[in-house]
């Protein structure tokens, strides 16, 4: 039966194999994403901070 050690030795170095073998985005591609997704981000933040205020101000105006 392998050691804790043994068996973690061998675990990191299957990662560090698998890490080689990972398709990495090109830095243009990467900042491409990276704007995307900020730039989803706020806009469903925005959204969403319209609806809750919509939603806010129907509730003020029925409860009056």
């Amino acid at each position: 039966m392998a050691s804790f050690f043994e068996r973690s030795g061998s675990f990191f170095r299957n990662v560090a194999k698998e890490m080689k073998r990972v398709s990495w985005p090109t830095r243009k591609e990467l900042v491409r994403y990276t704007i995307i997704t900020l730039s989803t981000v706020i806009f469903v933040a925005v959204f969403f901070a319209l609806i809750d205020e919509g939603i806010s101000s129907l509730i003020r105006v029925i409860l009056g």
